[in-house]
């Protein structure tokens, strides 16, 4: 279904997620779903004779039935609908599509919170498939923490060893990151244990770089920054029984 967005809206779909480039998307959004980035592309291009867009696809084949029945059942969704169901397979993975019923505008703020989220999930996938080629942490035993909220997303144990992992991801080969408050304390608990695994480039070919006890890294100068947030809420009054 991604490659059928891609193809069907061309550089709209590309812009709806902030992404500059279709290997971006590509690799942010293949990564995101535990998905080899060729995989979207090429259903990209199995869909692309069926669309206006400059790419001939793979017009000297036929198109797959299941395919087919897809590029079917999502013909008659608006652009809106369609990048809310794409949107809900890498950020929203527990909204069931079926109950999806957005014609919402995407707004600038919108496609920033959606390519800072996909790239960080992309980020995630990314070292999953890929810790146990890093000498460090080859026989080491993963556990997901993402959703704990315990400022670290994965903790790495071999019997009495530990490490713990917070991840980021970029979209170009170099650029910032933030630590939240509790990952900054964490790390300077944690100091050694503490490895900040950074995953850059996905604008063209995923790489990433590891920094241990990353607050007392010569590479690495963080700067504490402060913000007035302001957050909205909507109140109402429950009427009596």
């Amino acid at each position: 279904m991604m490659g059928l967005f891609l193809s069907k809206y061309d550089k709209k779909a590309l812009d709806s997620f902030g992404f500059t480039g279709f290997k971006e998307a590509f690799n942010v959004l293949g990564y995101a779903v535990e998905t080899p980035p060729s995989s979207i592309k090429n259903y990209r291009d199995e869909f692309d004779p069926y669309f206006p867009n400059p790419r001939l696809g793979w017009h000297h084949r036929e198109l797959r039935d299941y395919c087919r029945d897809i590029m079917e059942r999502t013909q008659d969704l608006s652009f809106e609908m369609f990048h809310a169901i794409i949107n809900s397979f890498v950020v929203d993975e527990y909204v069931e599509i079926s109950d999806i019923k957005s014609n919402h505008p995407i707004t600038r703020e919108r496609k920033f919170l959606a390519n800072r989220i996909i790239t960080g999930k992309a980020a995630e996938e990314y070292f999953v498939m890929n810790y146990r080629n890093i000498p460090t942490f080859s026989d080491f035993n993963l556990t997901d923490t993402t959703n704990l909220g315990c400022g670290f997303d994965y903790k790495l144990s071999l019997n009495t060893s530990n490490f713990y992992v917070e991840v980021k991801g970029i979209n170009n080969r170099q650029g910032s990151i933030l630590m939240t408050e509790k990952e900054h304390n964490m790390a300077e608990d944690l100091l050694e244990r503490y490895c900040l695994f950074v995953v850059s480039n996905f604008k063209d070919s995923p790489m990433h770089q590891l920094f241990f006890d990353p607050l007392h890294c010569d590479n690495l100068l963080f700067h504490r920054q402060e913000r007035q947030v302001i957050q909205v809420s909507y109140s109402t009054i429950i009427p009596r029984i």
